[in-house]
Parts: C-alpha cells; sequence; structure tokens
C-alpha cells in the first residue's frame, strides 16, 4: 500500500463521512473526488462511492443503537394486523421502505452503468452537477415545512419515502436530502425526519455496497486502502452526525433546511 493509496482512502473516507448526511449526495461528490485524483473511469468511481458507504452504515448503526435495539426486540410480535401500529411502525416503515427502494434503485442502478461507461470524466461530472442541482430545488421547495404533525410512520410514507430514496442511487441525488424532503412533505418535524432518513440510510447503504461488491468485487482499490476508507468514513460519519443533530436542537429546522438547500444548489452550480 503506497502513501498515494493512504491519501486517496483517507480523502474519500472523510468526503463519505461527512456528505452522506447532507443534502449534496455523497455517491456525487465521492465520484467526483475519485474521478479528480485518480485515472479510474465514470463506472468505477460510482461503484467506489456505493462501496464506501459501508462506513457510513457502521456509523448510523452505532448512532442509533438503541433505536434498533428497540426494532429488533418488537420484531417477535409482528404481523401485518399490526404493521404500523406504535410498537411496529418504525420496524415496518424500514422494512417496506428498503423493499421500494430495492425494487427502484436495482433495474436504476443497471442501468446506471451502462449510461456511465461511455461518458468522459468532465461530461460525468457535468452530468453529477446537474442532478446536484435538481436536488438543491427539492431541498429549497420544503424548506419551510416544518409540521412535526405526525408520530409514527404509514405504509404510504414508506411506499413514498422508499420509492424516491431508489432514485437516490443516481450519482448526485442526495438519498438524505431527498427523504428528508419527502418526510417534511409528509409532516414530520424535522428531528424526525433526519432520524427516519438516517436510520433508513442503513439497509439502503449497506444494499447498495453489496450489489457492488456481488457484481465487480472491491471497485478500484485494494484491500488494504479499502480499509482504511471505511474506517476514516466511519469515524468521520458518526462525529457528523452527532454535530447536525446538536445543531437541529438549538437552531430551527426550518434555518436549517434552508442552509442545507442552499448548500446543495451552491455545490451544484460549482460544477457545471
Amino acid at each position: 500500500m503506497t502513501a498515494n493509496e493512504i491519501l486517496v482512502a483517507v480523502l474519500v473516507g472523510i468526503t463519505q463521512g461527512i456528505v452522506e448526511w447532507l443534502p449534496i449526495s455523497s455517491q456525487g461528490n465521492v465520484s467526483i473526488v475519485v474521478t479528480l485524483v485518480t485515472d479510474i473511469n465514470p463506472v468505477v468511481a460510482v461503484d467506489l462511492a456505493l462501496f464506501v458507504q459501508l462506513g457510513t452504515v457502521l456509523s448510523a448503526a452505532t448512532y442509533y443503537r438503541e433505536d434498533i435495539t428497540t426494532a429488533l426486540t418488537a420484531a417477535p410480535g409482528w404481523h401485518p394486523r399490526t404493521a404500523y401500529s406504535d410498537n411496529n411502525a418504525e420496524l415496518s416503515f424500514i422494512l417496506v421502505a428498503s423493499a421500494a427502494t430495492g425494487v427502484i434503485g436495482i433495474p436504476l442502478y443497471l442501468t446506471l452503468r451502462e449510461a456511465v461507461s461511455g461518458l468522459a470524466g468532465g461530461l460525468f461530472i457535468a452530468l453529477i452537477g446537474v442532478l446536484l442541482i435538481g436536488t438543491g430545488v427539492l431541498q429549497y421547495l420544503s424548506s419551510g415545512v416544518d409540521l412535526g404533525q405526525k408520530a409514527a410512520p404509514t405504509l404510504t410514507d414508506s411506499l413514498i419515502v422508499g420509492g424516491l430514496q431508489g432514485l437516490t442511487i443516481l450519482p448526485g441525488v442526495s438519498r438524505s436530502g431527498t427523504t428528508v424532503s419527502a418526510l417534511l412533505f409528509r409532516g414530520y418535524a424535522g428531528s424526525a425526519s433526519l432520524r427516519l432518513s438516517f436510520l433508513l440510510s442503513i439497509p439502503a447503504s449497506l444494499g447498495a455496497a453489496t450489489l457492488v461488491l456481488v457484481s465487480d468485487g472491491l471497485p478500484g482499490i485494494a484491500l488494504q486502502p479499502a480499509l482504511v476508507a471505511l474506517a476514516v468514513s466511519a469515524i468521520v460519519g458518526f462525529l457528523a452526525i452527532d454535530a447536525l443533530m446538536r445543531i437541529v436542537e438549538r437552531v430551527p429546522f426550518s434555518a436549517v433546511c434552508v442552509g442545507l438547500g442552499g448548500l446543495a444548489v451552491v455545490g451544484g452550480v460549482a460544477l457545471l
């Protein structure tokens, strides 16, 4: 493992750990970093961006370990008739939304590989910029919405949020930005929207990374640098979640959302 490989792995890990939780697309931004600092082709860059999400899976699972334990404890008593009762609602939300994500995301991923394989690096980055602007517009539209009326997820919420999350397999479309915006529009408070979005990231990111590993193995990276990238993204990701949740506790979420939306728009415009 060379010093350059370590540097790239750390840079990728830091990028993933921070931007996974922001509405600026971790996949898009990691793909940009990889494309700029290496000579690998766009397909491999996309796959590597999906693979390093394993690090932030560990971040979210560690941060929300008590919530996960509670959901798993309720699992033995789960029944379709009571799927969205108080005890089972969040578990059902995660399961149904994850299934909806797979139905949309897997075919889109396979199509995406064919679509980006012929793109040169510059054109690929420009495409990411266009998608990022779309994400920023969605954030702007939801920036004033913080009704906080809902206490528990519903089947409709699961299908809508899960389906939209499937679209975020596209590099540049922010998973967190899209799902948080959808939850806000569905009437959830800002802090609840973030929490549900981050919990939903665990199976989604795990599934995306597994799909890459099953398809092609480690994407354009050796084992040791891969482990470095995952470790860095896990540590940075945990700190980023904690920082964002502390901000939300102290600042009105509408203001947070405006700031994040503005960041998405500026980032998207800067890439064009």
